[in-house]
């Protein structure tokens, strides 16, 4: 006898499982554990005892179970707080009810008794830190918690681990034949080890045998389909509208069974008549409209003769991926799982994953939108991404990389690769014949480093390549010791954490005024304002993909915004500048009338087109008619002229049905708004109508290309509104132009784009140094690099030449590859003008006249005069150097000399981002200011994962970097260099050792020819990387030349004096100071800044410094303002010695360390003198005026 399945017999007692290989891994509770054992337990600083904190525990004494650890909450806001009642609500019978002990540790799995945190906790409440109750400038750790629970309290039954089976499927098999049923689970647990049963059964089943008919209907009589059920004197009537209340004509009406079955269509006024349906609640109709959502109506359930249903679209969009699969690395014979989302009107209901371009077998994968890889093997490494697709269109994510290596391959190179620094101008090297010292680097990359069990979308701990071993070895300078830190050996680690910012400036196109207090939303949601000034800063979240922002002017003065910045996920700040269009004066139209607004105002030029607004085509949002006075703002954005390519919205992308991303070349963008005069409510228009000159399409190929766009500010994607056509008709008599005319309805969507998709696309690359040496080591992240393409040819009638895109990205540590419309054809069909900034500052550009040297620009000959490289003061050199112009000439696949760069065919976009920097490219850099920053542990500040672990790192934390500027007034006749030293003061693992030295030429003031100023930075006093003590670092300020001090700040001074210990200034020519805690200010002469990118907090401190204000900023130097000390400086006499000469010839003699109890040892770390020179008996004097000279202990 065989049991019967749902739907059909069995045929037999044949039945399999499916069955995945784990490994278990079984913990026990062994050893001595550390449990909290009471409610609040205080760690006084100094004072770490264990005992006092936590009792250990004997397993063996205290019989029981521990849950797994939990961890629900993280240490931002006031602290961090794992509350029993909180775990229990996220995690159910995982926890007892009644936990006989706690245990907590770090993230990192140190005991927290052994944190010198304050922390509190109890078996029955749970465990909690306050940061406000820790050391200043110190937070609670991120705690994770176990509970000890009674034995056998804790379920670890397969109900708790598995979901319940799913029913068993339909019989697959046609009736009267044998098929398969089919029933699934899913594993609740975290952990991979607990799922090792199965997930999946089947078994054989047999269909009942063929009939009629089985369809049963409550009312009615079954349709001859046998799908339906029908009531012949039923009428079903129903009303369909648009998003704002106009109908929605021609739409099409389907009955929901197993195959749509269309049953009428809605006529003009958006009404529906089907008679035959039956009102029994549980029918389906399915509404549809090219363009809108699909409308799902349920049959109303009545006994009346006749019903009504009333519907309305939602505007569909196309798929857009909101979550891409990210790179992760993996041992041959783990796990990993790939994750992917997407949102979209309606949902996307189906993905797609591939490997290496090749779709993945859903059947074998069972994937949706996460792949799940298990045992991996070496040849599933490479890039995998997903599409999710709906009935509005498909998206594809970006491309991850999976990287396997073997069981016992070594993850990271541990051979670090070559990293030139640049030495003082006072350090050169004969060995090397240069001014520069390879302390080697390791690149930062992903890893396959240590991972826990659970397959996750994000990983726990993210792993990356980094710097494991360092040697320190001392530079031989003229007269002096540089101490450095070379890297030797790399491993994998954990990757340093950063944070995305991006700051910019919000102002006018045409004159530079700026948005002040205007509104910033990321989608719907507002993220911030504009300044007085227009400034914005923005912490990226961290799991955006792309960012979309709109600006909205209070005012109204600008047209609403829609801009996609790029921005670095590896952290770090990059600045935007954000040019806006003026909002056009709004004028009057009769909305019973036609009216006809032109689009573009060029002087001695025919408008680009023209919209057409037919009477009686407004309509209020609740899609009545008005028939009012209209107040309509239309405002163009004119391709012909070049000024406004920085204020086109949006990146121009749109997604194409197969869900790959394209790039439009507009022929111009334009904004509408209509109110009612009155009231002043937003209007809604039908039936508009785009005549679009034709003679402004200047490549005739994009004629039948043409299509109207509007703009989806959520996603910053263009998607398609209509085709173009031809007019069959003049529109006026003695019309010698000819016009394509496009049809578009202004509902919900505002900005609109006459576009074409263009397919040629070439990759251009380039790079940003810091100087003219253009040497790798000096490359330059961060950079905003932008590209406008030009109208294609020479010649023609528009003046200036019109531009068809603008684009941005960011550059890396392997500089950027632009994107740019090109041609094999006609090597100058496209040209590209490009241009780039760091922080609001232009780079320039290298010349090309009156020497054109391809050495200099990147680029070899003969490809470099196809390129036609000009720089923008090619023929007239007062203007400005920042911008280059080449004509676009795609490379020939078979000719080796373009082979190699700098412009690259789309399809060849890895080739152009992994190309090194020998291969051609063009060039941007910085102009060498006076000045120059040293580190003795290296670190790149546009990486901040560049970061290292180290006591004598200039910043101590990689996501807060406080930057302190003092300010140095200089009275002589000539600009000096000023140099601060700075060293470890009171910390006793860095006390006389060099952090770093900085130098700076004074700036001349403006007013008074014999006096200059400069603002020097040193590295602020505060906790180091570790945060166990605080260090007063003790900085030396040493003007270049024939220079005596003559004042000190007085407040300073004070400061200083009541903050002990004091250091000593027996000499004149410069100053010692013992830097100050607190951020003090202008009165003082001391500028502090804290951010979160170390380039943001230098440049708002150099601004106040310059401004000699708190809260200002000024690039002009303000020389008598918030100074903190004054140097008089004579010019040196021919042939006299300048200090620095002085320093190399002549010993330094080092003063000793005094303290309130006597001299330090001489057995600590010997001096850095003058310059970085090590001179050994002790380290600076430090000084308690009027107490007994003690030793200072450490």
């Amino acid at each position: 006898m065989f049991p019967k399945g749902p739907g059909g017999k069995m045929v037999g007692t044949k039945a399999w499982t499916f069955f995945f290989f784990l490994v278990l891994e079984v913990t026990s509770v062994l050893g001595r554990q550390m449990m909290l054992t009471q409610s609040v337990r205080r760690v006084q600083p100094g004072r770490r005892t264990i005992r006092n904190f936590a009792k250990p525990l004997n397993p063996l004494e205290s019989p029981g179970e521990w849950t797994t650890w939990f961890n629900i909450d993280h240490p931002g806001g006031q602290g961090d707080y794992e509350r029993l009642d909180a775990i229990r609500f996220y995690y159910g019978d995982r926890v007892c009810a009644r936990p006989l002990r706690l245990e907590a540790r770090t993230t990192d799995w140190i005991p927290a008794g052994s944190t010198g945190q304050v922390v509190h906790g109890n078996p029955r409440e749970g465990f909690w830190c306050h940061n406000r109750e820790q050391r200043p400038r110190q937070n609670c750790s991120n705690y994770t918690v176990r509970f000890l629970c009674p034995p056998g309290s804790l379920r670890r039954d397969t109900d708790r681990i598995w979901s319940s089976w799913s029913p068993w499927s339909k019989c697959s098999a046609a009736c009267g034949h044998t098929g398969v049923q089919t029933r699934t689970r899913t594993c609740l647990a975290d952990t991979v080890s607990l799922c090792g049963e199965a997930s999946e059964e089947g078994r054989l089943c047999m269909e009942e045998a063929c009939t009629a008919c089985d369809l049963t209907c409550p009312m009615g009589q079954v349709n001859a389909d046998c799908d339906a059920c029908m009531c012949q004197d039923f009428v079903l009537h129903g009303a369909v509208s648009l998003p704002g209340g106009a109908p929605a004509p021609g739409a099409t009406v389907y009955l929901l069974t197993k195959t749509l079955k269309p049953l009428t269509q809605t006529d003009s006024s958006g009404r529906f008549r089907v008679p035959g349906l039956c009102p029994d609640g549980e029918t389906t109709l399915k509404i549809t409209k090219a363009k809108f959502v699909p409308i799902k109506l349920t049959m109303p359930k009545t006994s009346m003769k006749s019903a009504t249903v009333n519907a309305e679209f939602t505007r569909a969009e196309t798929p857009y991926i909101v979550k891409n699969p990210v790179t992760k690395a993996r041992r041959a014979g783990q796990s990993v799982a790939l994750c992917c989302k997407a949102t979209g009107k309606p949902s996307p209901d189906k993905y797609f994953w591939y490997h290496n371009n090749t779709l993945l077998d859903s059947s074998l994968y069972k994937y949706e939108s996460k792949l799940m890889l298990k045992n991996l093997k070496r040849d599933q490494a490479g890039e995998y991404f997903c599409k999710a697709q709906s009935d509005a269109g498909a998206a594809k994510s970006q491309a991850a990389k999976l990287i396997v290596i073997g069981p016992n391959e070594t993850p990271c190179n541990p051979i670090p690769e070559s990293y030139l620094i640049r030495l003082p101008h006072d350090c050169f090297q004969n060995d090397t014949n240069s001014f520069y010292y390879d302390v080697g680097r390791c690149p930062v990359k992903t890893c396959a480093g240590q991972q826990d069990n659970g397959i996750r979308c994000q990983d726990a701990v993210e792993n990356c390549c980094g710097i494991s071993k360092t040697e320190e070895r001392e530079i031989q300078c003229s007269g002096y010791t540089l101490p450095t830190k070379v890297a030797k050996e790399c491993n994998c680690q954990r990757c340093t954490e950063t944070r995305s910012i991006v700051r910019g400036r919000v102002s006018a196109a045409d004159n530079g005024e700026p948005m002040r207090f205007g509104h910033v939303y990321m989608g719907s949601n507002r993220v911030g304002m504009t300044g007085y000034k227009g400034t914005f800063t923005l912490h990226v979240p961290q799991d955006t993909e792309r960012l979309v922002l709109t600006f909205v002017d209070r005012l109204q003065k600008f047209v609403n915004t829609t801009k996609v910045l790029p921005f670095n996920k590896k952290g770090s700040a990059v600045f935007h500048e954000i040019k806006l269009l003026r909002r056009k004066e709004p004028i009057t139209l009769e909305a019973m009338e036609t009216n006809i607004i032109p689009l573009g105002e060029v002087e001695g030029e025919d408008p680009v087109a023209e919209l057409e607004i037919p009477s009686e085509s407004f309509y209020e949002q609740n899609g009545e008619p008005y028939t009012g006075k209209v107040k309509a703002s239309v405002t163009f954005l004119d391709p012909r002229d070049i000024s406004t390519a920085a204020a086109a919205q949006s990146d121009l992308n749109f997604i194409d049905d197969e869900g790959d991303t394209f790039p439009l070349r507009t022929y111009g963008m334009f904004s509408v708004d209509f109110r009612n005069e009155a009231t002043s409510e937003p209007l809604n228009v039908g039936k508009v109508k785009v005549h679009l000159d034709s003679t402004q399409v200047k490549m005739p190929e994009h004629m039948p290309m043409m299509k109207l766009w509007s703009l989806n500010p959520a996603t910053g994607l263009w998607e398609e509104e209509s085709d173009f056509k031809f007019e069959n008709q003049r529109r006026r008599k003695r019309e010698e132009r000819t016009f394509l005319v496009g049809n578009m309805e202004i509902r919900e969507r505002r900005l609109f784009n006459l576009d074409v998709p263009e397919s040629r696309r070439c990759f251009i690359k380039v790079r940003a140094y810091r100087s003219e040496r253009f040497l790798p080591s000096e490359q330059i992240q961060g950079v905003v690099v932008s590209v406008i393409n030009l109208e294609p040819r020479t010649g023609f009638s528009s003046n200036p030449r019109a531009w068809g895109r603008f684009d941005s990205v960011i550059t890396g540590p392997n500089g950027a590859c632009l994107p740019a419309f090109c041609d094999d054809q006609s090597p100058d069909a496209y040209s590209a003008y490009v241009l780039a900034s760091l922080s609001g500052e232009e780079l320039e550009a290298v010349a090309s006249s009156p020497k054109f040297n391809p050495n200099a620009i990147g680029v070899p000959q003969p490809y470099l005069n196809k390129l036609k490289y000009r720089r923008t003061d090619h023929e007239d050199p007062r203007v400005k150097k920042t911008a280059f112009q080449i004509s676009m000439a795609k490379p020939r696949p078979n000719s080796a000399e373009e082979s190699n760069g700098p412009i690259y065919a789309f399809e060849n976009l890895q080739a152009c981002e992994e190309a090194p920097p020998s291969a051609a490219h063009f060039r941007f850099y910085q102009i060498e200011g006076d000045r120059y920053d040293y580190n003795t542990v290296p670190f790149n500040e546009d990486d901040p994962m560049s970061w290292t672990e180290d006591y004598l790192a200039w910043w101590p934390k990689p996501m807060e970097f406080r930057a302190c500027y003092i300010k140095v007034k200089i009275v002589g006749p000539v600009e000096v260099n000023v140099r601060s030293r700075n060293m470890g003061g009171t910390h006793r693992q860095t006390v006389g050792k060099l952090y770093g030295i900085r130098d700076v030429k004074s700036t001349r003031d403006r007013d008074q020819s014999n006096v200059s100023s400069a603002c020097l930075e040193f590295k602020c006093s505060g906790m180091l990387y570790d945060q166990e003590r605080v260090d007063r670092t003790l900085v030396k300020i040493i003007p270049q030349g024939s220079c005596h001090r003559a004042s000190v700040n007085s407040m300073l001074h004070e400061y200083l004096v009541n903050h002990l210990p004091l250091a000593v200034n027996n000499d004149t020519s410069e100053y010692t100071m013992l830097a100050p805690l607190d951020p003090l200010g202008h009165n003082y002469g001391i500028y502090t800044v804290t951010d979160q990118d170390p380039r943001v907090a230098k440049e708002i401190a150099l601004g106040r410094c310059f401004d000699g204000t708190s809260d200002g900023s000024s690039r002009v130097m303000k020389s008598n303002v918030g100074v903190a000390l004054t140097f008089n400086c004579i010019e040196r006499q021919v042939g006299r010695q300048s200090a620095f000469q002085y320093l190399q010839g002549t010993p330094v003699q080092s003063p000793g360390l005094s303290t309130a109890r006597g001299r330090v040892p001489s057995n600590r770390q010997p001096q850095a003198g003058r310059g970085g020179q090590r001179r050994p008996g002790g380290v600076a004097s430090l000084r308690f005026p009027g107490v007994a000279q003690q030793p200072l202990n450490n």
